[in-house]
């Protein structure tokens, strides 16, 4: 409830039903022998007791949290179960030589991977559902970040702009955004970080982009531009093969690229595993940026 807001976002943020959610606070506040939910308009507020008792939730799972992390370091090397999520791409960039290179390196840790974009994986990391995360934001449009967690830098990811392959600029060593004023485009789909990002980028040099289609894989973009039925920013970390009929042109401007991260809470900074997966994320994307 603190941290969501209604009982509906928290039976949402636990993968249960309102009702469930509703019968255990009816439970504590029997435990409790206070009142910690009160009407707000037509929703429902934590009381003074029902935030205090939140408050101290928080630091109690964080000692928990503190202490499984000193348990680990003790050991000294990466062990038990470690959780991660990431968004498509990088699942698809950098995970299978990562995650072999975990199981190899460190046969005792166990590691389980979720597909999940970042405005899934910055909460689940925040809740503990995940251990660490790999997310992204763009060279103008930081992730927004909560506190208590810690970001370490992956590499950077280069774009390029896809085409048809008899399009005007196919044959340029470089492009700005700006030669593509007259173009159609295809793009993330609405709503999303990334389509946020292609809106301020391109209505900031003067572009009022016509977005014909949208796709959230790449492979899918680069099909209907094959097709001869747009244009598209793609960036270079898991897109695969280009197929036949599409060209990409590096965009000249060096810092049009996202920045790819890990990030983890911070009093889960001392355990072996997350150092360890870093660590791997880290020389994998070296090598894909090289």
């Amino acid at each position: 409830m603190a941290r969501h807001g209604s009982v509906s976002g928290a039976a949402e943020g636990l993968h249960v039903t309102t009702s469930a959610v509703s019968q255990q606070l009816a439970k504590l506040e029997r435990e409790t022998g206070q009142q910690l939910l009160a009407k707000n308009g037509r929703g429902i507020r934590l009381t003074d007791a029902g935030r205090l008792l939140s408050d101290h939730a928080a630091r109690i799972l964080s000692q928990v949290e503190l202490a499984q992390a000193d348990l680990e370091a003790q050991r000294g090397h990466a062990v038990g179960e470690l959780l991660l999520g990431a968004f498509p791409t990088a699942v698809r960039g950098l995970f299978p030589e990562a995650l072999s290179r975990l199981r190899t390196e460190h046969p005792q840790l166990n590691v389980r991977l979720q597909e999940m974009e970042p405005d899934e994986s910055v909460p689940s990391v925040v809740r503990g559902d995940i251990d660490l995360a790999v997310v992204l934001d763009w060279y103008n449009k930081p992730l927004p970040m909560p506190g208590g967690l810690v970001k370490a830098a992956l590499l950077d990811d280069p774009v390029d702009v896809a085409m048809p392959a008899d399009h005007p600029l196919a044959d340029r060593h470089a492009v700005e955004p700006e030669d593509f004023v007259d173009d159609e485009w295809v793009s993330w789909p609405k709503g999303g970080f990334c389509y946020d990002w292609l809106m301020v980028t391109l209505r900031g040099k003067g572009i009022e982009p016509r977005i014909r289609h949208t796709a959230h894989e790449h492979h899918t973009q680069l099909s209907l531009i094959a097709a001869g039925l747009g244009i598209a920013v793609v960036p270079r970390l898991g897109r695969g093969p280009v197929p036949e009929g599409v060209r990409m042109v590096p965009v000249s401007q060096p810092t049009m690229r996202r920045h790819i991260y890990a990030i983890w809470r911070a009093d889960a900074d001392r355990r072996p595993s997350v150092r360890a997966a870093v660590e791997v994320l880290r020389s994998v994307g070296e090598k894909i940026i090289d």
